[in-house]
């Protein structure tokens, strides 16, 4: 009875530690997270009036918008290892800053090749902040909880829409102020902000636990403990250097199943707005953005849910596997849509499967290595899921321009993400690599 008491009372206050750094932590980084999503897809809402303005053709939007992804993938892996290195809060607040001068920089676009350049260098300047957060949490919650807090950091991405689209209609409105069109005014309004973020994080962040001054000397100890003990346990510790991330087979898995997500992310992101417009009686950009705000609210209290179920059954696979085909039944559902309510149904369902299935996605990729191969393994994923990120609305321009109809593309995407579901299950399969890798 007295061991049944302690157990419980360590459980009880267990959960009182993670509850009390998540409420420290994560809602700053999820303000991070959604200055950084809007600075990377405002351009979506900018699209109509940017191209009827500069005159850009849908091959050189769907250009620039993609060509975002091929400054990040090249630069996210040497950004992700510098994190070890200098500490995730002097790199993060360096990364904030870069992107966020670099973002204002785009109300200074005229011509398809400076569009080009200022897309490239914000991919550049950005580069190495999803890892360093992942990272970062992975410093904080141990993996049988890290579903849950990174559902919650993920949420940014989903909320950036809710946020991001009111906002942004509202930027546009100020159309002719100063001398300025509404999309200049949304690129420099939503670029300041970052820089001031940025330079808050070297005054509120800290690199671990043990230099948390709001967390008790027992508290600190307790936690170091029990995040090394979790890393032993999944065979983490054996695998820390540069090397031994390129060693996972589920890295690779995972690998397949993000660029897909990424695919389908940006097309949303950077597709969605022209594609509403461009059913009958649609409204204009402004109306566009406020609607979008819905398929982004749904996918933010999805993700939260998914997250919770994927800790509460210590299940990851299954979780990302419905996730994918949820999506794709939703980009299936998009391509055939001739009215606005079933479009953004559609949608709903794309940015539930997609941004829900980031929380079991990264609990399942964070809890195999630790130090440089943790850093390497995440940045190699968001690396060449940015190559995703870069495809997806590349060939959606090019086949808009060439059919004169999304359909096409869309339905390709949807069986993409089934396949991805498959792909999701056989991590199941070999998830226990880690293990094995330990014995050779």
């Amino acid at each position: 009875m007295i061991e049944a008491a302690q157990l419980n009372r360590n459980a009880v206050e267990e959960r009182s530690l993670y509850a009390k750094i998540t409420r420290r932590i994560v809602p700053y980084l999820f303000l991070l997270y959604i200055v950084a999503y809007i600075d990377r897809v405002n351009v979506g809402f900018a699209a109509i009036d940017m191209k009827r303005q500069l005159g850009f053709s849908d091959s050189v939007y769907g250009t620039g918008a993609a060509i975002f992804f091929l400054g990040y993938a090249f630069f996210d892996l040497p950004s992700s290892m510098m994190i070890p290195r200098v500490g995730t809060r002097l790199w993060i607040a360096r990364i904030m800053i870069s992107w966020g001068f670099i973002a204002a920089l785009m109300a200074l676009v005229r011509t398809p090749t400076s569009f080009y350049l200022t897309r490239f260098l914000l991919g550049v300047g950005e580069a190495g902040f999803v890892p360093g957060m992942l990272l970062y949490l992975t410093q904080w919650f141990p993996s049988h909880v890290r579903a849950r807090a990174v559902a919650k950091f993920m949420t940014a991405t989903s909320l950036a829409g809710v946020f991001g689209g009111p906002l942004s209609s509202a930027l546009l409105k100020l159309d002719g102020l100063y001398g300025l069109s509404g999309w200049q005014w949304l690129f420099i309004a939503e670029g300041i902000p970052t820089i001031l973020l940025g330079i808050s994080v070297l005054f509120i962040l800290r690199d671990s636990p043990t230099e948390a001054h709001w967390l008790m000397a027992e508290e600190q100890q307790w936690l170091m403990q029990e995040l090394e003990a979790d890393r032993a346990r999944y065979g983490a510790t054996q695998h820390h250097s540069f090397a031994d991330a390129f060693r996972l087979p589920i890295l690779w898995l995972l690998i397949v199943v993000y660029i897909t997500v990424q695919i389908g992310v940006y097309v949303v992101n950077l597709w969605m707005p022209l594609m509403l417009s461009n059913l009958h009686g649609s409204p204009d950009a402004s109306g566009i953005a406020r609607l979008s705000t819905v398929t982004y609210l749904l996918a933010a209290i999805v993700t939260v849910i998914v997250g919770w179920s994927s800790d509460r059954w210590n299940e990851r696979s299954a979780h990302i596997a419905g996730c994918m085909v949820c999506a794709g039944v939703g980009f299936a559902l998009a391509g055939a849509a001739t009215t606005m309510p079933l479009a953004l149904c559609g949608f709903s369902l794309t940015t539930i499967g997609m941004f829900s299935s980031m929380g079991p996605f990264w609990a399942l990729m964070t809890r195999n290595a630790t130090g440089s191969a943790a850093a390497a393994g995440v940045a190699l994923v968001t690396s060449l899921g940015a190559l995703g990120g870069f495809t997806g609305p590349y060939i959606t321009g090019l086949l808009r321009e060439s059919t004169h109809s999304f359909a096409r593309g869309l339905y390709a995407i949807a069986v993409l993400f089934l396949m991805a579901a498959i792909i999701s299950l056989m991590t199941k399969r070999f998830g226990s690599s880690t293990a094995q890798l330990s014995q050779t």
